[in-house]
C-alpha cells in the first residue's frame, strides 16, 4: 500500500499530466490523494517542496531505469532507455535536457534551507541534479555497479564511459529521432568496440 506520500506525488504527477503546473492546487492534490491539505504540508512544506520532490523522484526513477537497462541488456539499452524515459515523461525529459516550458515545475536548480524531519523532503530540498549531473551519475553509477560485479577496473571505466557517451547520443535523438535501429544503432555505429552481447 502507498504511503501518503507516495500517493501525493502520484497525485500532483497526474495533476500536472492535465494541466499546467501554476494551474495545480494544493488542495486538489491532496483531495486526489485522499489525505488532508495539512498532511499534504507537513510532507513538503509548500508547493516549491512538493515541486523539487516530484522531480526528485522523476530524476531517480530516470537513474533507476538506467542502472537496470545496463545490468539486463548493457550500453545500447541504456540509450534506448533514455529516449523511452524522456519521450514518456515531460519531467524526465526537462531534467535530461535542462528544457523547463510554462507548463512544468521548475524548482530552482540550488538546494534550499530544510527544517523538515522527513529525510525524503530533506534530500529533495537538496540540490536537483541537471543534465551534466545525471549524465555523470550515470556514468558513476555504472562504474560503480561494474567494479562491483568483479569487472577489471580498465573494463568497467571504458563500458562506464560508454555509457555516458550512449547517454549523450540519446539525448541527441530528443532534438533530431535517430531513424531505424533507434539510439542502440547509433551507440554501435558510434561505439565501434561495442558488441551486442557486451552487456554489464
Amino acid at each position: 500500500m502507498p504511503t501518503a506520500r507516495q500517493s501525493l506525488l502520484d497525485a500532483a504527477g497526474t495533476a500536472l499530466a492535465g494541466r499546467p503546473w501554476p494551474l495545480v492546487r494544493m488542495a486538489d492534490v491532496a483531495a486526489v490523494a485522499g489525505v488532508s491539505r495539512q498532511t499534504l504540508y507537513n510532507e513538503f512544506g509548500s508547493k516549491e517542496g512538493l515541486a523539487r520532490a516530484l522531480v526528485r523522484r522523476e530524476a531517480d526513477a530516470y537513474l533507476a531505469g538506467a542502472d537496470l537497462a545496463l545490468k539486463e541488456a548493457g550500453v545500447e539499452a541504456v540509450a534506448e532507455w533514455t529516449v523511452t524515459a524522456a519521450g514518456s515523461s515531460a519531467l524526465v525529459r526537462a531534467v535530461l535536457t535542462g528544457c523547463w516550458g510554462e507548463r512544468l515545475p521548475a524548482p530552482a536548480p540550488g538546494g534550499v534551507t530544510s527544517s523538515s524531519t522527513v529525510p525524503a523532503q530533506r534530500r529533495a530540498d537538496g540540490p536537483l541534479p541537471g543534465p551534466g549531473d545525471l549524465v555523470k551519475l550515470v556514468r558513476e553509477r555504472a562504474a560503480a555497479a561494474l567494479r562491483s560485479a568483479g569487472r577489471p577496473r580498465a573494463e568497467a571505466d571504458q563500458l562506464a564511459r560508454d555509457c555516458e557517451l550512449a547517454v549523450r547520443l540519446a539525448l541527441s535523438c530528443l532534438l533530431a529521432p535517430p531513424g531505424d535501429g533507434g539510439a542502440g544503432r547509433l551507440v554501435r555505429e558510434a561505439l565501434p568496440h561495442r558488441r551486442r552481447d557486451a552487456t554489464a
